[in-house]
């Protein structure tokens, strides 16, 4: 039986060996798929084992990826679920039917393709793809549901042959690495779809609705529109659910629906998963009933595991955390944010240096308590650095040198009847949720 010590003496291999674009940011990028094709050539090849949905897009794609995957499994489909970053163990990356690979599975890995990794010298991304592949071949999934980590043209999970690519909508992000226009980051975007493969796309722009159809008639793809397919009205909310009724495009038919998925963003999630299990019943030849699809929406969280998107860590104060990464994902956060009842508002916020930061502090409150603060990685921004571009956009507050000294910093100054947003990269979240729950065990000890 494994140690706690080898699981984590493998992630530290993992980490030392491999740039990470999560941490450095885009000198961790190894330009084209040659790095992958090479490792997984050498692993014979397991992402040909196992039916793969791709999922691409600026925001939603893990939400969608982790509905999907919730909808499959509850037709009783063996499942597996690639997506990144993970927020407080590596193993998020990899499930299968909701579960994480075990840490004794990565000890093996690591010490069995240690010399494949030197020689071959894959970047971190590619070495996770590699091992998602290898996971989800030794476990004979049904699907593998594949989340792309940036772009998608020159993604290392580009190697897929999929039987349905959905890309979730185009917004601007990484515009260092994929473009400064609209149609040049959906032209990225574009680059997973593939011959004679079906395409779903979900939130459509005129900007960049060319680019996709020109895409798919060269792939000879037929497209698909997530808006046409299904309509979604939202008739109520608890604090556990929402409610929907959900209409189909050309049926006519009405049902009902709810979801534990709390955010008002997963509005356009939902139907991106509604269509894309019509698509695959269709195209697939398998069975998922309507009623199983319909169901799953109601425990997303139970049967993937999700986490970060709209979730409520405590009452009393209110403690809410979800991923804001960019500018649009931060809209769609704030939106709700503005809805949500209290006494006084507070935000702990920080965000990684090659992302647009002033556009999206620009969206922020002016209102609201500040706790400014960055995460524990090279890639983050200094957090006085960003205190300093909130201040020219109007926002004031605390500088913290760690994400635990913010979040420990914003309670001991709130009230019962406060609420406080956790959002901005990833990373922040995932220290934050760290902190809490070690706070808690302190508390309940």
């Amino acid at each position: 039986m494994e140690t706690p010590t080898a699981y984590v003496q493998a992630l530290e291999y993992l980490y030392s060996q491999s740039p990470m674009f999560s941490k450095i940011g885009k000198d961790a990028i190894k330009p084209g798929l040659d790095n992958i094709r090479k490792f997984c050539n050498a692993l014979d090849n397991p992402q040909g084992n196992f039916r793969s949905i791709h999922i691409a897009g600026t925001n939603g794609k893990g939400s969608t990826s982790h509905m999907l995957s919730a909808a499959l499994q509850e037709s009783e489909y063996r499942v597996g679920l690639y997506t990144s970053p993970h927020l407080v163990d590596f193993r998020e990356r990899i499930r299968v039917n909701g579960k994480p690979i075990s840490k004794q599975w990565v000890v093996d890995f690591v010490e069995k393709y240690k010399g494949l990794i030197e020689e071959i010298q894959p970047s971190f991304f590619e070495i996770t793809v590699a091992m998602a592949f290898l996971a989800f071949s030794e476990e004979k999934v049904d699907f593998a549901v594949i989340e792309t980590g940036l772009g998608g043209r020159l993604d290392s999970t580009n190697i897929v042959m999929p039987v349905l690519s959905i890309i979730t909508n185009i917004s601007y992000d990484h515009k260092d690495v994929l473009g400064n226009t609209l149609p040049e980051i959906a032209a990225e975007k574009a680059g997973i779809i593939k011959e004679n493969v079906p395409v779903l796309i979900g939130e459509q722009l005129p900007e960049t609705q060319r680019v996709f159809f020109e895409t798919a008639m060269h792939k000879k793809s037929t497209v698909y529109y997530a808006d046409s397919m299904w309509d979604l009205v939202r008739t109520r909310q608890d604090d556990n659910y929402q409610y929907f009724k959900a209409i189909h495009g050309s049926k006519h038919e009405m049902h009902e629906l709810c979801t534990d998925m709390q955010g008002n963003y997963q509005y356009h999630n939902i139907k991106n998963v509604l269509a894309a299990v019509d698509i695959l019943v269709a195209s697939q030849g398998i069975v998922i009933p309507l009623a199983n699809t319909l169901n799953s929406f109601s425990k997303v969280k139970k049967l993937t595991g999700l986490r970060g998107r709209w979730e409520i860590l405590q009452q009393h104060p209110l403690v809410i955390a979800d991923v804001g990464h960019n500018a649009a994902g931060v809209k769609e956060v704030l939106k709700q944010w503005h809805n949500v009842p209290a006494n006084k508002k507070h935000i702990i916020v920080g965000f990684v240096k090659d992302k647009d930061v002033a556009e999206a502090l620009s969206v922020f409150p002016k209102d609201a308590v500040y706790h400014f603060c960055n995460a524990g990685i090279p890639r983050a921004m200094p957090a006085a650095e960003l205190a300093a571009i909130a201040e020219q956009n109007g926002l004031t507050g605390t500088v913290y040198e760690t994400v635990a000294a913010a979040t420990n910093g914003a309670l001991a100054v709130m009230n019962t009847d406060d609420a406080l947003l956790i959002t901005g990269s990833f990373f922040i979240v995932g220290e934050a949720m760290i902190a809490l729950s070690s706070e808690q065990r302190t508390v309940n000890s």
